[in-house]
């Protein structure tokens, strides 16, 4: 087993298998988009599968793909069928913006993934132009009905919500719960990406969130399990689905966190919020064994902060935009 100096275990593994993204959103990168990964610097499918399989025989059981936006990588639904054939019981999910998922829920589901995450932080046409520099709602609309239809374990609509571009949207996503078997969660906004976007005004705490859906009824806590992450879960009275709370900057649940990162470019973060980073790819292109991969993973969960010191000053401390972490 993978277990910290905090005696936490360490079971769940996000794999950032590009830095690219069909979208632009302002608090991730700038319009004109940042410098591209080369192909060399990427992890390659069968470099990911043999962390993979070194992970799971370590009891990591959680695995998340993520980008960039993981659906634009071409040959990613192979790669979903080859990590689901490993032995053991992987718990795929994945996180999209969406744009590509309509097309490709079904094929999703058959390949192994379970679960899904779509980020949206707007329902407005105009607002969602606005903060992500496309119009392509509509596309992302159909991919999250699509998922819901296709009959994935649970679809999650993931909002990060900042103050003075989408916070008068909460109600209307809670909304949404009310009558689809949807999770949407409301995660605060963290100073991670650019860094010059974010401020502490910006910043809509959780219990400022819960605050206002007061407005549509009573919010009913929900079990969750080990599953779950970190989010608190309620339901609204009557409601078909349940809302979710991440709130890592007003109230962190890093003595519960179970996960570590792989980077694109085959670095191991320990944690999400720190510089801290193991590399992987060199000893991977010079033949690691599946033994040495297990001991790096061992030597990165040794290297996993106690916590995040966000409270501390208004910054991660980490030098990377979240396409190149992972979302």
């Amino acid at each position: 087993m993978l277990i910290d100096s905090f005696h936490r275990r360490i079971t769940y593994l996000r794999l950032s298998v590009t830095d690219r993204c069909n979208l632009r959103c302002r608090y991730c990168m700038p319009e004109h988009g940042v410098k591209k990964l080369g192909h060399e610097d990427i992890l390659t499918y069968e470099e990911f599968t043999r962390v993979v399989e070194a992970a799971a025989s370590e009891g990591m059981t959680k695995i998340r793909l993520t980008g960039g936006e993981p659906l634009v990588r071409k040959g990613f639904l192979n790669f979903v069928h080859t990590l689901s054939s490993i032995p053991g019981t992987l718990d795929l999910r994945l996180t999209t913006n969406g744009v590509l998922l309509a097309d490709m829920a079904g094929d999703l589901l058959t390949a192994g993934v379970r679960r899904v995450n779509v980020s949206l932080d707007s329902l407005d046409r105009s607002n969602f132009f606005r903060i992500t520099g496309r119009d392509y709602l509509e596309t992302v609309w159909r991919g999250v009905e699509t998922a819901l239809a296709v009959g994935f374990d649970r679809v999650k609509i993931n909002v990060v919500v900042i103050r003075g571009f989408n916070d008068h949207e909460i109600i209307d996503f809670a909304r949404l719960t009310l009558d689809r078997p949807l999770e949407v969660r409301f995660i605060e906004f963290m100073p991670i990406g650019r860094e010059d976007f974010w401020s502490p005004h910006r910043l809509v705490s959780i219990q400022e969130i819960k605050d206002r859906l007061g407005l549509l009824g009573d919010l009913v806590p929900t079990a969750t399990d080990s599953r779950d992450g970190p989010a608190a879960v309620f339901h609204l009275t009557g409601a078909e689905g349940r809302v979710g709370f991440i709130s890592p900057v007003t109230d962190h649940f890093c003595q519960t966190c179970n996960r570590l990162r792989l980077t694109a470019d085959g670095k191991l973060k320990p944690c999400l919020l720190s510089n801290r980073e193991i590399d992987l790819k060199t000893p991977l292109r010079s033949n690691a064994t599946r033994k040495l991969i297990a001991e790096i993973l061992h030597r990165a969960v040794k290297n996993k902060p106690g916590r995040h010191h966000l409270d501390r000053a208004h910054h991660s401390g980490s030098n990377r935009t979240m396409n190149l972490i992972g979302g």
